[in-house]
């Protein structure tokens, strides 16, 4: 199992009912979540504890109870605290397309889904929605796709009433910056293993490097070189817990040609060795990390 894609591709549900729940722990490989896009929506529930959530550069802090709306195309991450959460992904485009009406209103007020307010909290009608909604798709009781399709067309009719958006705009040069990121984090998905240079990075979004550095870091809250070894450093924590492999072989598998760098990094990122990171990850008893 490979979680760790920055475009996932993976189809979500099935053709007539284009949905996917997941349930997100701290034994679970997907735990944290690096930087990605997809060309789904997503809604994000939380659980327990608290999840903090970059979407397109933009910081948002969730609680328990709150959930949060992540159209399809927005690069997103974020760190669990403590954090029990799930996730609905769905094809918005495939739900649209039976009925044209639905379709012309919902491109008219909120574009691409980019206008809609990213936070909901729990005790807003909207958040009840939502909460609604997961609990549909946790119990999966006779009839529960009527039920899950209708609480998602309630959750944009509440949207639409509320007002809960900003007026649909056309794109600009924000969407023209994404875009060039995207290249780039697509680049580290392939090629994280091999080594990687800062020139290498701005070249594939063919902005120079000092202003490359700017861009990325606005949408990630990282550099690039800091997301690069956090992004090795997480696919080494899935190998830790999906295989066998020696924390050597991880390491160069990794994209660590060096075993004492990669014993720092691992532990700066993790706050554990990565020794301690396997056995607690059989637990399910992770510490908190940074």
């Amino acid at each position: 199992m490979r979680y760790l894609a920055i475009h996932e591709k993976a189809s979500r549900g099935t053709f007539d009912f284009p949905i996917e729940l997941y349930y997100v722990d701290a034994a679970h490989p997907r735990y944290e979540m690096p930087f990605h896009w997809h060309v789904e929506c997503e809604l994000i529930l939380i659980l327990h504890g608290n999840f903090s959530l970059t979407l397109d550069g933009t910081a948002f802090e969730l609680a328990v109870g709150d959930s949060a709306f992540i159209p399809g195309g927005l690069v997103h991450g974020g760190t669990p605290h403590n954090c029990i959460y799930e996730c609905i992904v769905f094809d918005l485009e495939r739900f649209l397309q039976g009925s044209a009406v639905y379709q012309k209103r919902y491109s008219a007020e909120l574009g691409s889904g980019e206008a809609i307010r990213t936070r909901f909290p729990a005790d807003s009608k909207a958040g009840r929605i939502v909460d609604r909604l997961f609990e549909a798709m946790e119990k999966e009781q006779p009839g529960y796709e009527f039920v899950t399709a209708g609480l998602l067309w309630q959750f944009f009719g509440t949207v639409l009433q509320e007002r809960l958006y900003r007026p649909a705009h056309k794109k600009g040069p924000e969407s023209n910056r994404a875009a060039r990121i995207k290249c780039v984090l697509d680049r580290i998905r392939k090629d994280y293993a091999s080594p990687l240079t800062l020139a290498e990075l701005a070249s594939e979004a063919g902005l120079a490097p000092q202003y490359f550095c700017r861009v990325f870091r606005q949408i990630t809250g990282r550099t690039p070189i800091d997301y690069l070894n956090y992004y090795r450093v997480e696919c080494a924590a899935e190998l830790l817990g999906t295989t066998d492999g020696s924390i050597t072989e991880i390491a160069l598998r990794c994209g660590f040609n060096d075993l004492s760098y990669f014993i720092r990094t691992f532990r700066h990122y993790k706050g554990v060795s990565a020794g301690q990171f396997r056995r607690q990850l059989k637990t399910g008893r992770l510490p908190e990390q940074s």
